[in-house]
């Protein structure tokens, strides 16, 4: 991030003050005088007057959840089972995205409130990858079908083609599915009209992170690697 930007948000001063220090020679960054085009990113040193500000403790928090069935994906505490009261973050955070109650897996939640629309902006094609269990045989023109996209009248569009293929644990029942885009419970609109009903729905990755060996109800940490993974464009964490 822009370095006046960053000392600002320490609490040390304003940006307009911290540019009147840049300008006046007072900051430097990993040992070098600071200007006001200065970036600062993850592990750099800034000191003021030869004190460091910031730390590490400014930094957003970016984590990935292993939601249970049952769990809300909503902020509003009222609401029994909300994902915010379930993880318990001493921060303030949010889920990017949803994830029905009714189903589980792999959901991130942040502190970083610029993040979301760059990786919900259906533009961006940005992947999500799901592992499905119907309640009766799989057929190839159902897996053709789900391929090509399906009309949802119900939302008045249609679904864009993604990847399909019988998962290779339980290829009768249980299927693979990786989808670009993310209407309202659209894998399961989209079971029903070729007349299947969701019995299991987990998700399994989003872009470049996947869901591993992380328990049920389990949370963690994202790398900084698996950060920028994510998004590889953006500089500003």
């Amino acid at each position: 991030m822009r370095l006046n930007k960053y000392i600002s948000g320490t609490g040390a001063c304003s940006r307009r003050e911290a540019d009147a220090w840049i300008e006046a020679g007072r900051v430097r960054v990993n040992g070098a005088v600071a200007t006001l085009g200065t970036q600062v990113n993850d592990g750099d040193e800034v000191k003021v007057d030869g004190r460091i500000v910031g730390a590490r403790a400014q930094q957003h928090v970016y984590i990935a959840l292993n939601k249970p069935v049952g769990i809300t994906c909503t902020t509003e505490r009222h609401v029994p089972g909300n994902i915010i009261d379930f993880v318990g973050h001493r921060e303030r955070i949010f889920p990017i995205g949803r994830l029905d109650k009714e189903s589980e897996g792999l959901i991130l939640l942040t502190s970083n409130g610029d993040i979301v629309n760059e990786i919900l902006r259906v533009e961006n094609h940005h992947e999500k990858e799901y592992l499905v269990t119907v309640d009766r045989d799989i057929t190839g023109a159902f897996l053709a079908g789900m391929a090509r996209g399906v009309r949802l009248p119900e939302l008045n569009v249609t679904t864009k083609p993604c990847r399909i293929e019988r998962a290779p644990q339980r290829p009768d029942r249980v299927f693979r599915i990786v989808l670009t885009q993310g209407l309202n419970r659209q894998i399961r609109r989209m079971c029903a009209v070729f007349g299947y009903d969701v019995r299991r729905l987990q998700r399994v990755r989003i872009i470049n992170l996947a869901l591993g060996s992380l328990k049920v109800g389990k949370w963690r940490d994202l790398t900084a690697a698996e950060r920028h993974g994510l998004l590889p464009q953006r500089t500003d964490w």
